[in-house]
C-alpha cells in the first residue's frame, strides 16, 4: 500500500504528513512536490504579473528541496521507504497530482487544504478540491490548521 504525498512545505501541507504517519504508521510513502516553470506560469499570468524572474534549474533544485524536506518529515512521522519527488507542472497542478497518482498506481493520496472560501476560492481555485474530483482513487484532505 503505497502513500502518496502532495507537499509543498505549507503548514497544511505539515499538518497532512503528520496524520499520515500517525493513521498510516509503516507504510511506504512517495512525497512529491509540484513546481511550475515560467513558460507555464506565463500562461496562467500576463507579463506584468510575474514580478520575479526564474530560472528553471533553481526552481527546480528548490522544488526538490522542499520535497526532501517533507520526505524527512514523514520518516520522523513514521511512515517507511519514503522517497522525494519534485514534479514539473506542464499544465495544472492538481492535475500533475493525479497523473502521478496514476503513474505509481498508489493506493491512497493525501494532501492538505489551504481552506480557502467565498470569492478568493472560486478565483484561485482550490487544488484538492479539483484532485477530490477528478482522482479515481482513495484520497484524504487534511484540514486547515487552526491558528
Amino acid at each position: 500500500m503505497t502513500v502518496l504525498i502532495a507537499y509543498d512545505g505549507s503548514p497544511d501541507a505539515r499538518a497532512a504528513v503528520e496524520v499520515a504517519g500517525r493513521i498510516l504508521t509503516g507504510r511506504p510513502a512517495v512525497v512529491i512536490t509540484v513546481w511550475e516553470p515560467l513558460l507555464v506560469r506565463m500562461r496562467r499570468f500576463p507579463l506584468g504579473a510575474i514580478t520575479v524572474a526564474e530560472d528553471t534549474g533553481e526552481a527546480r533544485a528548490q522544488a526538490e528541496q522542499v520535497a526532501k524536506e517533507g520526505a524527512e518529515l514523514a520518516v520522523a512521522a513514521g511512515l517507511a521507504e519514503v522517497t522525494a519527488r519534485a514534479v514539473a507542472d506542464t499544465e495544472s497542478i492538481w492535475r500533475t497530482i493525479v497523473e502521478v497518482a496514476d503513474e505509481l498506481d498508489v493506493t491512497l493520496v493525501v494532501m492538505g487544504s489551504r481552506g480557502l472560501a467565498g470569492l478568493r476560492s472560486m478565483l484561485l481555485g482550490s487544488v484538492s478540491d479539483h484532485v477530490l474530483h477528478h482522482i479515481h482513487r482513495p484520497i484524504l484532505i487534511v484540514p486547515p490548521v487552526k491558528g
